[in-house]
């Protein structure tokens, strides 16, 4: 089932994974929500929030080699991505066409679902030599799933350059959601060839193939085959003052 919304236990060894904060079920039940994630990861979710970054009054990165922005590029990835999970979960498109939405106010829309995961989508910009994708998580229980957008993302580029792969960092969109979440940069708009790569359509349907596949693969075997989980980080939450997304 596909929906369309707008808006203006416990694992030991190493690590005993414990998290002192309230816990609540979701209106979806299955996992509850928990505003720190130090637990193993999601199986079995059923909902999947889809996140096209950046909108409206905010372009995000924009190509000086093909003129595409950001903002249009993460829509279509979204819907493609929705498209190939359809049949196989409930997902929600937290935006569906060119509106800003507030990162704050994504983080609170992801938060009224319970058993569900957060994937927000992006394209990356920065030296001209870098190019390939990109997986950012914080949470212990993203860390599957980070791994396997990234393994999957990675096989489906031709070619990478000195990015930096699997990152684990605080931001907003990965420290503030009370569900398993991961941001996703699925190359770099500043690089010449990538970034038309990335201009054409067929292939960012490869790319939203091959993160669906990442998808199903945590929703059926949890965390298995993706290492050994990271050390819980107890760190407040991501706030606008930090350093930008």
């Amino acid at each position: 089932m596909a929906t369309l919304f707008r808006i203006a236990p416990l694992l030991a060894a190493p690590f005993l994974l414990l998290s002192c904060a309230s816990s609540s079920r979701g209106p979806s039940g299955g996992l509850p929500r928990d505003e720190w994630g130090h637990r193993a990861g999601p199986e079995g979710f059923q909902t999947v929030i889809i996140d096209a970054g950046h909108g409206g009054k905010d372009p995000g990165a924009v190509s000086r080699h093909t003129g595409q922005r950001e903002k249009d590029l993460t829509l279509d990835l979204a819907k493609k991505l929705q498209s190939e999970l359809r049949g196989s979960f409930r997902t929600v498109l937290l935006r569906g066409d060119d509106t800003f939405v507030d990162l704050d106010d994504r983080v609170d829309f992801a938060n009224r679902y319970g058993n569900a995961v957060l994937v927000s989508l992006h394209f990356n910009s920065g030296p001209s030599h870098i190019r390939g994708p990109e997986t950012y998580y914080w949470r212990v229980d993203s860390h599957g799933l980070a791994v396997r957008c990234q393994r999957a993302m990675a096989s489906a580029s031709p070619a990478e350059s000195a990015n930096r792969g699997l990152v684990r960092r605080r931001l907003r969109l990965t420290r503030n959601p009370d569900i398993p979440c991961v941001l996703l940069e699925g190359g770099y708009l500043s690089h010449s060839s990538e970034s038309r790569l990335i201009a054409d359509s067929s292939y960012r349907r490869t790319l939203a193939r091959a993160i669906a596949g990442a998808i199903r693969d945590q929703s059926k075997h949890g965390d298995a085959g993706t290492g050994p989980l990271p050390a819980p980080l107890w760190e407040p939450p991501s706030r606008p003052t930090d350093a930008p997304e």
